[in-house]
């Protein structure tokens, strides 16, 4: 789904994101509050370019790959540019941010795992109404708020399991499974 109405909804998705991402730097890093500022717009502006037509509400799972962000043995190059937009070198975002991080930015659901073998976390996670607006569900005990917030900074050694703990959720995990295929 290409339309106009659609690509608007990946804003949220978007936010959460950059959010994330964001929080490693200002707390890490010695980025000021308009370099932080300049650098999420930059990403939430390559985000929304990238995804554009890689955005399906009516089947999020669809283009997940190419709408996952990675940290691994190398920089994501959307990372990389709007780091650099700021002047910061890909070697000094390796050090801001976890040197391990996959970020899956999908319709209605936003998570992360921060490890190869660590817990998959939801940062963001909302469900389509007949209205046209998503009913946000994580970040957020009360399920009236249309607020989406999005976790804390997480310490890497934390599980995301304890992390929940402490963030007072309580109802269980997704399962996942991913394959890989050759």
């Amino acid at each position: 789904m290409h339309t106009l109405c659609a690509r608007g909804t990946m804003k949220p998705e978007i936010n959460a994101a950059v959010g994330f991402l964001s929080r490693f730097l200002r707390i890490k890093g010695h980025v000021n509050d308009r370099q932080l500022q300049t650098f999420s717009q930059t990403l939430q502006d390559i985000l929304a370019e990238q995804y554009k037509h890689h955005w399906f509400p009516d089947r999020p799972n669809k283009g997940s790959g190419y709408r996952c962000i990675r940290i691994n043995h190398k920089m994501d190059p959307l990372v990389g540019q709007a780091g650099q937009r700021i002047g910061l070198s890909i070697q000094q975002l390796y050090l801001l941010l976890p040197s391990e991080l996959t970020l899956w930015v999908d319709p209605f659901e936003v998570s992360y795992r921060i490890g190869e073998d660590g817990s998959i976390c939801v940062l963001y996670e909302s469900h389509p109404s007949t209205n046209g607006n998503p009913s946000v569900t994580t970040g957020n005990s009360n399920p009236a708020s249309s607020v989406a917030q999005v976790s804390p900074m997480v310490d890497s050694h934390i599980s995301c399991k304890e992390e929940l703990l402490v963030l007072g959720r309580t109802s269980p995990t997704k399962p996942y499974m991913m394959t890989v295929s050759s």
